[in-house]
């Protein structure tokens, strides 16, 4: 059906299966609108039952759902079903009674949460008891029934509201508009929590009934701004830098929608207030932090202290060492702000800040000025940090109150005890105020494609093109701003920092050809530079031209040709089972005399060991299999090799034989037998010639590169590197 009428669906008709509905703003389109629809009808030689037809009405039936002109209002027969049941008896009337609220669900402002102790009198089987809970929840629900809600169709354009509750067993949100009446319900929506869910945070909670509204409600989300009224910090821990799980995977989810945060307002309309009343948790105890600072000075060093501790039994001890010169207030400073920067990264917005300095606590109230230059950086950096709390307050108290973090600055050893306890040490470079230009730093130069999302991020600024606003608010939601720097957030991987794009050569130079590139090909060199933490959107193009205009990799280029037919893979059962061995050589003598090469690859991981010889014996072989091989990776279960005398030596037989290592050879003339070794020669020498140019005699030394650089690289089926 959905194919016959595409041309008319979301225009002119809603088909569901075998119903459809055919609607129109006016009555003068009415009869044009019906032409259409029969003309397609006629040319697909479908009939339709006069019976169940019903035209030029003003209000109907569709789905189950009363559709009228005042919106989508609750089926009176379903209604009236549920509102001449007697109270259950068995399990099988709770079931069909928790089957009728289903189909009303969209109506019943939290019905998951009413509907509790109808699942628990389920859960006992068959031990079925209808208890007090059950009875008064089965009365509310008829007493809402009795004048439900009447669901308001939203006007294109118009933003929407969204209302977000969470219980301990529960959630629910609520899709609201407004209009001069008041605010007027969309959609209900909530859920009982699984067991795992119910050990969710609350903020995971809030995230959760927010991302199962955006799946539900999804045709809203994609056509409306979405305001989402919460007291909760949502907004701040979906943009955290740290995210990982699933809360990460949820704000990947909901950056494709418009989405503001907007504090919650008070509520005007009797459903909502029962809707957020019914969901009010007020057994939380609100998390409150303390921070106790303190600063020493002598004549050789100087450092600080800081103990953090919450209302839940948290306990952190932090001791600063400074390889700056700071007088005792700038290290009572330094420790302030370290405080407040650990403690915002555990979301803290309630803060007690208490010192035994009465000039910095006198300098932050106001009561005293801070005329020193170096001072006022260091309160107006303070201040900036304090404005980002919800709620804080500083206060002056006695050394002997503050003895621990007095200690702590002098470095000294005393513990307080407790099991949630955490000492750290460590050492600052320079001062927080400090205004040293970072690499790759965000400033106020203009930074190309990375200058948009920055002011939109900070500032809120959009184009005024509504198109491109609506672009960038959706990418700027995979971007955050740590330390003034732009970086990327992905799934899997850590941040990605973002890269101007005049410093996009310096990164392609150090990843390509550095202390750890061996001339990659495009795609290599792509999934390498964003597995250094580097990102800019024309990453993939760039590297392609990249790669072209590098000479040592046009000069040394692969030629790939296809082998007469087709290959048999040899197989490996587990890591470092099976080894292939082969000797290189003779190449131009190096330092130490060196002019062969020894090569060792594992079958399963292609984990390659290699190591320059002076001299292609026996005996250096043995010492290479089993320095390199056996006391690094274990005794192998099988060598291959070729006929050398290196290889068929009696020493080199009697240590194979010892260990019990099944020894094969390769055919006589017929490298392709031990195949993973001639690739892995490939590999080498490869790498050896795009790094040596025109100086040959330096391939010992370029080796360890060559093979770091292989090791670290992704390979293409398995986009993960060897190290790995």
């Amino acid at each position: 059906m959905n194919k016959v009428f595409s041309n008319h669906i979301g225009k002119i008709m809603e088909v569901y299966v075998d119903d459809m509905l055919i609607k129109t703003q006016s009555e003068e389109t009415l009869l044009t609108d019906l032409v259409q629809v029969f003309d397609t009808i006629r040319k697909h030689d479908m009939r339709l039952n006069p019976a169940k037809c019903t035209f030029a009405v003003e209000a109907g039936k569709f789905l189950g759902f009363m559709l009228t002109q005042r919106g989508i209002e609750a089926n009176p027969n379903k209604c009236q079903a549920i509102l001449n049941m007697k109270s259950p008896t068995c399990v099988k009337e709770v079931q069909q009674l928790n089957g009728r609220l289903t189909a009303l669900s969209i109506f019943l402002a939290g019905s998951a949460i009413r509907s509790l102790p109808f699942y628990a009198t389920l859960r006992k089987g068959k031990n079925f008891e209808w208890i007090t809970e059950c009875e008064q929840a089965f009365r509310d629900f008829k007493e809402f029934l009795g004048q439900p809600p009447i669901l308001s169709r939203p006007r294109e354009g118009e933003p929407l509201i969204l209302y977000l509750a969470v219980g301990s067993q529960a959630i629910a949100s609520a899709l609201i508009r407004e209009d001069e009446g008041g605010q007027q319900p969309v959609y209900f929506i909530s859920k009982a929590l699984q067991r795992s869910e119910m050990n969710y945070q609350k903020i995971e909670k809030f995230a959760y009934a927010l991302i199962l509204a955006s799946r539900r409600l999804r045709p809203y989300f994609q056509a409306h701004t979405i305001k989402v009224r919460t007291n909760q910090p949502i907004k701040e821990i979906l943009q955290k830098t740290d995210l990982a799980g699933r809360i990460l995977q949820w704000a990947i989810e909901l950056s494709e929608f418009d989405l503001q945060y907007e504090a919650r307002t008070a509520i005007k309309s009797q459903y909502l207030a029962d809707f957020i009343a019914e969901f009010t948790d007020t057994t939380e105890i609100p998390i409150e932090w303390n921070i106790y600072v303190d600063g020493s000075l002598n004549k050789t060093r100087s450092g600080a202290g800081v103990i953090i501790e919450s209302n839940q039994g948290t306990h952190l001890e932090l001791s600063l060492k400074f390889r700056f010169s700071a007088s005792n207030n700038q290290a009572k400073y330094e420790a302030l702000l370290t405080g407040l920067k650990l403690v915002r990264e555990v979301g803290a917005q309630k803060l007690n800040i208490y010192s035994d300095s009465q000039v910095i606590t006198s300098q932050i109230t106001g009561s005293y000025q801070a005329k020193d230059p170096t001072m006022k950086k260091y309160l107006d950096k303070t201040k900036e940090q304090l404005g980002q709390l919800r709620e804080y307050r500083i206060c002056h108290i006695p050394r002997e109150q503050n003895a621990r973090a007095d200690a702590l600055s002098k470095l000294a050893s005393t513990k307080p005890g407790g099991n949630n306890r955490s000492l750290i040490q460590e050492i600052l470079q320079n001062p927080s105020i400090s205004e040293e230009e970072k690499i790759l730093a965000i400033t106020g130069r203009d930074q190309g494609w990375m200058t948009p999302i920055i002011n939109y991020l900070k500032t809120e600024a959009l184009p005024t093109d509504e198109k491109e606003a609506k672009r960038l608010k959706r990418e700027a939601q995979y971007y955050t701003i740590v330390n003034n720097t732009l970086y990327k957030r992905e799934i899997l991987t850590p941040l990605l920092k973002c890269v101007p794009t005049s410093n996009t050569k310096e990164v392609f130079e150090e990843v390509h050809n550095g202390i750890c590139g061996n001339h990659l090909g495009a795609q290599a060199l792509t999934k390498k530079v964003l597995r250094a933490g580097f990102y800019w959107p024309t990453l993939q193009k760039k590297a392609t031209k990249f790669v072209k205009a590098c000479p040592p990799c046009q000069k040394h280029a692969n030629f790939h040709i296809a082998p007469p037919e087709k290959l048999i893979s040899v197989t490996s059962p587990w890591p470092f089972a099976k080894w292939g061995l082969d000797l290189l050589g003779p190449f131009p003598q190096g330092s130490g005399q060196v002019k062969f090469l020894i090569v060792g690859v594992d079958y399963f991981t292609k984990w390659i060991e290699a190591e320059p010889l002076a001299n292609a014996t026996a005996q250096r072989s043995r010492k290479f299999l089993y320095r390199n091989i056996i006391t690094r990776f274990g005794i192998p279960y099988s060598i291959t090799t070729d006929n050398g005398t290196q290889f068929t030596d009696a020493g080199f037989r009697k240590l194979v034989a010892d260990l019990n290592i099944k020894h094969q050879f390769t055919s006589v003339e017929h490298p392709q037998a031990n195949g993973q070794a001639e690739a892995a020669n490939k590999v080498i020498l490869a790498g050896l010639k795009r790094r040596l140019q025109e100086v040959k005699v330096a391939w010992a030394k370029e080796l360890p590169q060559v093979l770091w650089a292989y090791r670290t690289t992704p390979h293409s089926t398995t986009n993960e590197s060897h190290f790995d």
